[in-house]
């Protein structure tokens, strides 16, 4: 169960087991740290990933939570063990990176890397990874110095250029669902040159089978299913619905959801929208029909 794990994986899985574990035992944070003579904010931290326990450590809190599953003890020491190994340092967790980036975004890193399946539900834009260089200068270029500093929107650009290498690399091992709303084909982010760049860029991977891409029509008779704002999907083990981690964001707040609850109701929301929208031959189809259409628009504008 725990071959070929990363610490980043170990953490979350760990971290998430001891939560099912105490609210089975129905105990509270303060109840566990009382018993176990820890502070309060030893277990919370604990419970966030935000330190790792060591296995000295799990080993009691195993008893106290009523673990007693012989199996289930040696996955969850083992799960210990590795997140609790030093990764080798990663471009994001440089000091000129980590400055930057938020750290919900730099643990989406982390998901995206590890992550079997990535569903992604865009009402606005192109998700980050799926972005040219262009398109996505032009994304950044709509915050004001007072909302994002220059030198943070320059890192983030560049980290989404580093995501983006690293998830097409993965592309064929990863399998990748983008599910749009219509406005993202007609919003000409950076103008009409870019976004024929973009809209191209998606659709050679949607043609080569390495991007399952279906759009929600505006004419659409299941519009009330889009009454959703953008999420995105990661799962970690393909097949495995627990194992599912949700990312939200807005211009300038962004989150990372592990509630397994909540994750899942938001894959079986996808789910239904993907099942409701036009088919990924009808997507291309128009996506080519765009593409052409803004050609058109470049090569007037030009004559005149």
């Amino acid at each position: 169960m725990t071959e070929d794990v990363s610490p980043t994986v170990a953490r979350r899985h760990l971290r998430l087991a001891l939560r099912e574990a105490r609210e089975a035992a129905n105990l509270t944070q303060l109840e566990v740290a009382e018993e176990m003579e820890w502070s309060l904010s030893k277990i919370i931290r604990i419970e966030n990933g935000d330190v790792r326990i060591s296995p000295n450590d799990l080993r009691p809190l195993l008893t106290l939570l009523n673990v007693k599953d012989k199996t289930t003890v040696a996955d969850l020491l083992a799960f210990a063990k590795i997140a609790r190994t030093r990764q080798r340092t990663a471009w994001y967790q440089t000091p000129e990176f980590r400055s930057h980036i938020t750290d919900a975004s730099m643990r989406l890193i982390e998901y995206e890397i590890e992550a079997q399946e990535i569903r992604y539900y865009q009402m606005h834009f192109m998700p980050g990874p799926l972005q040219t260089a262009a398109y996505t200068a032009a994304n950044f270029a709509k915050f004001e110095d007072d909302e994002i500093s220059a030198a943070t929107r320059h890192h983030r650009a560049e980290a989404r250029d580093r995501r983006r290498q690293t998830v097409l690399s993965r592309l064929g091992d990863l399998r990748m669902y983008a599910l749009f709303d219509q406005s993202v084909f007609h919003r000409t982010l950076g103008g009409l040159e870019v976004f024929v760049e973009q809209l191209s860029f998606l659709l050679d991977l949607a043609v080569a089978g390495k991007v399952n891409v279906r759009m929600i029509p505006f004419d659409s008779p299941h519009a009330p299913l889009t009454n959703n704002a953008t999420f995105e999907l990661y799962t970690l083990r393909a097949g495995d619905p627990t194992s599912d981690v949700l990312y939200r964001e807005t211009g300038l707040v962004d989150e990372i959801v592990e509630d397994r609850e909540i994750a899942r109701k938001h894959h079986e929301r996808f789910d239904k929208i993907w099942r409701a929208s036009a088919t990924e031959e009808d997507t291309i189809d128009f996506m080519r029909n765009r593409i052409k259409e803004l050609e058109a628009h470049i090569r007037d504008r030009e004559s005149t």
